[in-house]
């Protein structure tokens, strides 16, 4: 068995002599004996890939999806150092101890007359450190396991037919230092930050624990590196367990990860970015405010709500029509009962500055026009006999095109284009991407759907973005998902965290989960403001509710604290990548929650668009680093420990720490201001030294806010959509270090920017000097001193 492949080595250890030489070609090294085959492949001076299989051709096979890069060996060196074959960069230095010459004979447990126990794998350690010696991590065992009874797998073999390779339960186990730390790992919403002595299954979930879970295999350690598990299969986590972290995939025929050294976290997604591909601007419009719900049934009520916002003169860019618009599921047409006139609804819609997003699913019911001919092609995830995946008996929605199949993808595409996007709708909410049938025990075009349980989203964001860069080239895409992948960051995706419950507790847990999902390399990450499940007929608060519901509810019903705790999530989602309310009540508007929740809801849609240069500009530094603008405490505070598991906090961008309020009735909380930084509260400018804890006032109006001292904010003129001209109005200094930031605008809608198109303005301030420095594009018209605010100064 698996767990026992360690102490199968150390008996069996004494069998072999050195090592056999290395063999090696120009981009990497290949290590064979005892039965196994171990390739070193780099990718840059700080990137290896690493797999290990008793397969020889598949531990010499390409990576897996997701994986865009190429070998680079480029400063690589192989030697042999004490017994050890060791690889060496300018960067990265890897030491790998393995038996040579035939499998191992002596078990563990030979006494000569019989055998307990029978290792899955041979043995091989590897060690991955600085080029200066200092560790990284250690791998100090793997598996290759057959499906068998003890394990619980043995039913993971009837996921596969004749005809498949064989395929085998693979792990590896690293090691986990007292004081190192884990974040990342994709979605899971059980409340925690810290990843570690949290054991999770890296799987799309709908029914995980607590709310959906999505699986991006991507590890960062505190400790200066990031693990990437190239394996697309169901894989169970458990990190810092008994000094170790283990990764166990349910299916593949070999190991195989990459390590990411680095100085510094955005080093790291530097390496995620090379590895998986860039982050692709949104249209400017989705770094505005989105408003949906579920669902606006008509044309008129679409309009009605576009008017809404308009005679108010509030900001709103989009408008999101949300499932049921269609006479079948699979059918993509739109009701003309409901819809009479799409084209000049989208028409008026563009005239009074608003785009629209819509919902397309990728699923067939056999009365649709379409779900014949996916028949025919043989493009749904089916069973071993060909037959589709359907969820009877309780789900009859029909069944799930397999996307993984670029002509069912191209075909898809060119459906989706032909019958809703001519209609003049902007965005795709490309709902169900689990896919909501799971895929196990089924089959996918890639192979077994056991195998390639994960891939679907990354797949199918990727056949909807490819047609918008093949027919739409003017427009950028804006796919909303609700599950990812690795590298489904670069299919112009927006990701929320399903359908959530509208709870204090579940918003709670929203901060964490959107922390460790940026985290795992993927910026762009929202949620259902306000939570998307039908609200409670009843709900009495602990507390005094802050705000009166007794104007909203036709909304609210007897939900007494929900205009409450929909203002703090309101608050919050400001101060997010994408700011997108949904949810399943009658209304979702920002006058729909009764008049003392109205002025506050105003107050901060219109704080999003006074940021909206400040935010867009983020995107583009994270299209041109990979580094998430969403951060965890730790990854900018490495150092301080109180920031380790800090749950409740986090940083937007580089300027702003966040601090939701997320207690019912709360008019005050504690805020950790991290070491390494003074810090200005936003709202009062009072300047507080970092590393200590302090009390906030937060009435029901505001939210805790500081900004890093060290920072430059630029803030723009009040616009009701981004598509008009925004004038730079404000750029706010808050000296006590030097500061930089650049600053970006461009036509907001094409990819030119990716050619160099578009205003960069280098912002730069020199603290002693206390002087704000710029150059570039001129980002303002007038003097200096007509905009530059340098927060102290009189």
């Amino acid at each position: 068995m698996k767990r026992y492949t360690t102490a199968l080595v150390l008996s069996a250890a004494v069998a072999f002599a050195a090592s056999a030489p290395a063999q090696s070609d120009s981009s990497r090294v290949v290590l064979a004996g005892g039965g196994e085959t171990i390739v070193l492949e780099p990718y840059a001076p700080n990137i290896l890939r690493v797999t290990l299989s008793m397969d020889d051709a598949a531990a010499k096979a390409a990576p897996g999806y997701g994986i865009i890069a190429k070998p680079d060996a480029s400063g690589w060196t192989a030697s042999k150092e004490n017994g050890a074959d060791v690889y060496k960069s300018g960067r990265m230095s890897v030491s790998v101890q393995h038996p040579s010459g035939p499998a191992p004979t002596k078990l563990f447990g030979d006494t000569g007359t019989s055998v307990f126990f029978r290792g899955s794998a041979p043995w091989a350690s590897i060690h991955f450190s600085t080029a200066d010696g200092k560790k990284l991590v250690d791998m100090n065992g793997w598996g290759q396991a057959v499906y068998n009874q003890k394990d619980g797998t043995a039913q993971l073999a009837n996921d596969f037919r004749k005809s498949d390779p064989p395929s085998y339960v693979v792990s590896a186990s690293f090691s986990s230092r007292d004081d190192e730390h884990y974040y990342g790992l994709g979605q899971n919403q059980e409340g925690f930050l810290d990843q570690r002595g949290h054991a999770m299954m890296c799987a799309h979930d709908y029914l995980a624990a607590a709310a959906p879970s999505v699986c991006v295999p991507f590890m960062l350690s505190s400790k200066g590196y990031a693990i990437l598990w190239d394996n697309p299969a169901k894989t169970k986590v458990e990190p810092g367990f008994n000094e170790q972290t283990k990764f166990e995939s349910q299916a593949g025929n070999r190991v195989s990860y990459f390590v990411i050294a680095a100085n510094n976290v955005d080093e790291i997604y530097a390496g995620y970015k090379l590895l998986t591909g860039p982050t692709h601007m949104l249209p400017k419009a989705a770094y505005g405010y989105i408003q949906c719900k579920q669902r606006y049934s008509t044309q008129d009520e679409l309009l009605a709500v576009a008017k809404g916002y308009r005679d108010r003169h509030l900001p709103a860019d989009m408008l999101v029509v949300d499932w049921f618009y269609y006479t079948k599921m699979g059918q993509f047409d739109m009701d003309p009962k409901y819809w009479p006139d799409p084209k000049a609804m989208n028409r008026q819609l563009h005239d009074m500055g608003f785009e629209t997003m819509i919902s397309v699913w990728p699923r067939f019911v056999p009365e649709d026009r379409y779900y014949d001919t996916v028949l025919k092609n043989g493009w749904f995830e089916h069973y071993a006999d060909g037959k589709p995946l359907d969820g009877k008996p309780y789900d009859i929605a029909g069944s799930d095109i397999d996307t993984t199949n670029p002509e069912a993808g191209k075909w898809y595409w060119d459906i989706v284009h032909k019958n809703i996007m001519s209609l003049g709708f902007d965005a795709l909410w490309a709902d169900e991407t689990e896919p909501d049938v799971p895929p196990n025990g089924g089959f996918l075009h890639v192979g077994p759907g056991t195998q390639y349980f994960n891939v679907y989203p990354y797949f199918h964001t990727k056949a909807l973005y490819d047609g918008y860069r093949k027919d739409e080239p003017q427009k950028r895409a804006a796919i909303l998902s609700r599950d990812a992948y690795l590298g489904a960051q670069s299919n112009g995706t927006i990701f929320w965290s399903s359908d959530i419950f509208p709870t204090w507790d579940t918003y709670r847990r929203q901060i964490p989960t959107g922390l460790d999902f940026a985290a795992s390399g993927l910026t762009y990450w929202s949620n259902d403001t306000g939570g998307w499940q039908w609200l409670p007929r009843e709900h009495k608060p602990a507390h005094p509710p802050l705000l009166d519901p007794s104007d909203a509810r036709k909304v609210v019903g007897g939900y007494d604290d929900y205009p409450e705790l929909y203002t703090r999530w309101f608050q919050y989602a400001t101060f997010l990548p994408i700011m997108r309310t949904h949810g399943s009540r009658e209304e979702n508007e920002v006058w729909s929650y009764g008049k003392a929740a109205e002025p506050i809801l105003e107050k901060y849609l219109r704080l999003r668009y006074e940021l909206i240069p400040y935010i867009y500009s983020l995107g583009y530094h994270t299209w041109e680093t990979g580094a998430p603008f969403l951060r965890a405490l730790p990854l900018d505070f490495p150092d301080d420990p109180k920031v380790a598991d800090l749950r409740d906090e986090y940083m937007f961008g580089p300027a702003f720490l966040v601090a939701p309020v997320t207690e019912q009735g709360a008019t005050s909380r504690e805020v950790y201001l991290p070491a390494g930084a003074d810090w200005y509260n936003y709202w009062t400018n009072e300047k507080v030294k970092g590393g200590q804890t302090v009390k906030v006032d937060a009435p029901i109006d505001t939210i805790p806010l500081f900004v890093r001292a060290g920072s430059i904010i630029p803030f723009g003129a009040m616009v009701e959509s981004t598509h008009e001209k925004q004038a730079i109005t404000k750029v706010r200094v808050y000296p006590g270090a030097d500061a930089s930031f650049t600053l970006f605008n461009d036509d907001g809608t094409t990819y030119a920017y990716e050619k160099g198109a578009g205003a960069i303005t280098h912002l730069k301030w020199d603290d002693a000097a206390q002087k704000l420095g710029h150059d570039g594009a001129a980002a303002w018209t007038g003097a200096d001193s007509d905009v530059v605010e340098v927060m102290g100064q009189k």
